[in-house]
C-alpha cells in the first residue's frame, strides 16, 4: 500500500477572551468588540473588561494513512475530532505541524457546506461537484445517479434553502461519493438522516474501502466505527490516547469496558453537566430495594432501581426523560422513556427539584459490564441528554447467569439472555 496521508505534530491554537485587557488589531475586529463591551458593561457595570487565554484544540497529533485504510476518530465532544477534519480539509491552516495528501479529497464536515441557499438543487450539484474537482462533462455524467442517491428528484429544482436539514445533507453527501475521491472525509452528519438513509451511507463508505479507497469517518456511533473502520484513533483533550487496529479493544476502552474505567453506579452533576431550564439533571444512580447505592458486583437475580433526579424551572409538556443501556462494546441494547407506555399512566413531572425511578430488567441481559446513560429531551425538538455525546453515564458490572439448563452451562454469546417460556402443541 502507498502513503495516502501523512500528518506530523499537528497542532491548533484558539484565543479565548476573557474578562481583563485586549487590544483589537483591525476594525474588523474592533467593531465586534466594541458591541460586546458595551453590552457586556449593561450586564456587569462599568468595570467589566477583557483579557486572552490560549487554548490548544489540537496538540501534537501525529500519524500516517495507508491507502485503503478506514480510519475511525472517536472522542467525547470537544476532543479535538471536527478541528482535525478541518485542518485535513484545508478549510483552516495549522498552528503548527505539517499534513502532506496524496490523491484527491472529498470532504462532507457541516449540512450544506458548500451549497448556496438561493440556488435549487440542480444547480448545487453543478457548483459544488466543480469546487470538489469534477468537470462539467462528469458532472453530466453522474447526475442521475447524484440525484438518485440522494433521493430529492422531486425538488431538484427546488432552492436548497427549502430543504430540510435530512435534505441537505443526503444532497451534500451524494455529490461527495460521486467525485470518487481517493481520500473521503466524513465528519457527524450522517446522524442527521434517517435510518434506511444512514445504512445506504455506511454501505456507500463500505465499498469505497473495498476499492481500495480511504476514508476518515467521525461519528459517536461506535457500531458504525466498528462495522466500518479497520483502524481507530482515540482523541482526548486535542492529543492522541490511543492508535490501533484492534478496532473493538480500543472501543471497549473509549466506551468504559477496559480496564481504563472503574466502575461507578453514581453520577452527580458537576461542572460541563447539562443545563436547561426544562431539566437539569443532578444525579444518576442504581440503588437496592432499600435505597442503597449499588456496591460492587450485581446478581442478576437482585431488584436494581435507577434513580434520576434532575430540576425542572419551567414546565414543557414535551419533555421526555429515560435510560439508554449499552454493552461494553458499545452496542445500544435498549431504551427506555418515563412516556412509554399510554399517556394516562405517565409519572407527572412537577416544578422543583424530581425523583424518578425504574426498575432494570437485569434479567434479560448477559454478564459483563454495562453502561447506563440518561437521556432525553424535548420530543421532536431538542436533545438534553443526546446519547453517547453528553449524556451522563454510570457502569456497572452483572454477574454470569447460572442456567438450569442442562445443556447450557456456560455464558452465551450475547449480551441479551432473557429465559423464555416455551409451549409445544
Amino acid at each position: 500500500m502507498s502513503l495516502a496521508l501523512s500528518v506530523e505534530n499537528l497542532s491548533k491554537l484558539y484565543t479565548l477572551q476573557h474578562a481583563g485587557k485586549f487590544r483589537p488589531k483591525t476594525l474588523a475586529e474592533a467593531l465586534p468588540m466594541a458591541v460586546k463591551g458595551f453590552a457586556r458593561r449593561l450586564v456587569h457595570g462599568p468595570e467589566a473588561s477583557e483579557h486572552t487565554e490560549d487554548f490548544w484544540a489540537l496538540r501534537n497529533v501525529s500519524f500516517e494513512l495507508q491507502r485503503g485504510e478506514r480510519l475511525g476518530v472517536i472522542g467525547r465532544n470537544g476532543a479535538g475530532k471536527s478541528t482535525m477534519l478541518k485542518l485535513l480539509s484545508r478549510i483552516t491552516e495549522p498552528t503548527e505541524g505539517r499534513i502532506r495528501i496524496n490523491g484527491r479529497v472529498a470532504s462532507l464536515l457541516e449540512v450544506g457546506t458548500g451549497f448556496n441557499p438561493e440556488l435549487t438543487g440542480r444547480e448545487n450539484i453543478f457548483l459544488n461537484a466543480a469546487i470538489l474537482g469534477m468537470s462539467r462533462r462528469e458532472i453530466v455524467q453522474r447526475f442521475d445517479a447524484i440525484v438518485d442517491f440522494a433521493g430529492v428528484d422531486r425538488f431538484v429544482d427546488t432552492p436548497v434553502k427549502r430543504y430540510s436539514s435530512g435534505m441537505y445533507m443526503r444532497l451534500a453527501f451524494s455529490v461527495a461519493a460521486h467525485i470518487d475521491p481517493e481520500i473521503l472525509i466524513v465528519d457527524e452528519v450522517l446522524a442527521v438522516g434517517d435510518a434506511a438513509f444512514q445504512k445506504k451511507c455506511l454501505e456507500k463508505m463500505s465499498e469505497f474501502g473495498r476499492e481500495e479507497r480511504t476514508i476518515l469517518f467521525v461519528s459517536h456511533s461506535m457500531p458504525a466505527i466498528e462495522k466500518l473502520c479497520n483502524r481507530v484513533l482515540y482523541l482526548n483533550g486535542g492529543q492522541v490516547v490511543a492508535d490501533s487496529t484492534d478496532v473493538p479493544a480500543l472501543i471497549r476502552e473509549y466506551m468504559g469496558g477496559g480496564s481504563g474505567q472503574e466502575v461507578s453506579a453514581q453520577w452527580i452533576s458537576s461542572e460541563g453537566s447539562p443545563v436547561h431550564q426544562a431539566f437539569t439533571p443532578r444525579a444518576l444512580r442504581l440503588v437496592t430495594s432499600g435505597g442503597n447505592v449499588v456496591d460492587g458486583m450485581i446478581d442478576y437475580r437482585q431488584e436494581v432501581w435507577c434513580e434520576i433526579e434532575g430540576d425542572i424551572d419551567e414546565m414543557d409538556d414535551a419533555l421526555t426523560m429515560g435510560i439508554a443501556v449499552f454493552s461494553d462494546d458499545g452496542q445500544c441494547l435498549f431504551w427506555s422513556y418515563q412516556s412509554d407506555l399510554a399517556e394516562d399512566q405517565w409519572p407527572r413531572f412537577h416544578k422543583g427539584r424530581n425523583l424518578m425511578r425504574v426498575r432494570l430488567p437485569l434479567d434479560i441481559l448477559n454478564g459483563g459490564q454495562y453502561r447506563l446513560e440518561l437521556i432525553g429531551g424535548l420530543h421532536f425538538r431538542q436533545w438534553i441528554c443526546e446519547p453517547s455525546v453528553n449524556a451522563p453515564a454510570i457502569f456497572f458490572n452483572l454477574s454470569d447467569r447460572v442456567s438450569e439448563s442442562p445443556y447450557w452451562n456456560g455464558k452465551r454469546a450475547t449480551s441479551i439472555a432473557p429465559k423464555l417460556h416455551w409451549t409445544i402443541s
